[in-house]
């Protein structure tokens, strides 16, 4: 009877080569395939650092289809490696079927720890960081990006989103309007590679100095806001208060337009019940 192989879960640089770890090398020399998001992308990987290994492509498209053809081999014996494209396997990436699959066959999924593009925004961010929530990418289109935040907009603790070049501007817009300008936030890009990039500040001039500086919308981003402080939070929680009453006498767009007013919350924060009520 065949021992079960290990699926390793290994984390691969976000941009610095010299992040990938000696036992993430090691593992990455020794098992019988990599599964990988873009073979293209890991195979320019392995080559520059000599290795060459069966590739298997495993992305969202063919994670259901694949990951039982997957767990098949690592029963009969094969270990197998999962990466991403950059960072840690799973955060805002694929995978989480066929570690899922194959913990239920009672396989060995172990992680190789390495680069994470939001962890290591966090930790050169200078704002809260014992008590975080990760948002991965916002919707892409305008109205579900904006209801979104204003369903964050009270979190209390500090938020972190994934962002692309072609939106950061159209999002720093939305994060000012829902959870007010004056909010601080940090802007990480291109982490650990040449033009790499750390902004902070308040979110209104985050968005002038991106929007005034053609280099600051290229590459990729990490966007972290501090969570709303206590007054904010009243602030909000009573703009609620006031809507959910309002709403019986007004249309839900005045009713919203209105406890904004009375309340100090930022409108766009209340904007998301407005519209979820109108829709119902």
């Amino acid at each position: 009877m065949h021992t079960p192989g290990t699926l390793h879960v290994v984390a691969t640089p976000i941009g610095n080569l010299g992040d990938l770890s000696p036992r993430a090398l090691e593992i990455l020399r020794t098992v019988s395939a990599i599964c990988a998001e873009d073979t293209r992308h890991t195979r320019q990987l392995l080559a520059h650092f000599g290795l060459e290994r069966p590739l298997l492509a495993l992305h969202q498209h063919n994670e259901d289809a694949q990951a039982q053809q997957l767990v098949a081999r690592l029963r009969a014996g094969d270990s197998l490696a999962l990466v991403s494209d950059a960072g840690t396997p799973l955060v805002s990436d694929p995978g989480f079927r066929l570690v899922r699959a194959a913990r239920a066959e009672g396989i060995r999924v172990s992680p190789v720890p390495g680069a994470c593009a939001a962890i290591a925004a966090l930790s050169v961010a200078g704002v809260p960081s014992d008590r975080f929530v990760f948002e991965g990418f916002l919707p892409a289109k305008a109205a579900a990006r904006r209801e979104r935040l204003g369903q964050l907009a009270s979190e209390t603790r500090t938020v972190m989103f994934y962002e692309s070049a072609h939106r950061i501007e159209e999002t720093l817009a939305d994060m000012a309007a829902v959870f007010g300008g004056a909010r601080r936030a940090v802007i990480a890009r291109e982490l650990t590679k040449l033009f790499e990039t750390v902004l902070d500040g308040e979110l209104t001039a985050l968005q002038a100095q991106v929007a005034g500086d053609p280099n600051q919308r290229k590459g990729e981003f990490v966007v972290i806001v501090e969570g709303a402080g206590e007054d904010e939070d009243a602030r909000i929680r009573e703009g609620q208060r006031l809507y959910a009453k309002l709403s019986e006498y007004l249309k839900p767009s005045q009713a919203a337009k209105l406890a904004a007013e009375l309340s100090g919350a930022p409108r766009k924060a209340l904007y998301s019940l407005g519209r979820d009520d109108a829709e119902a």
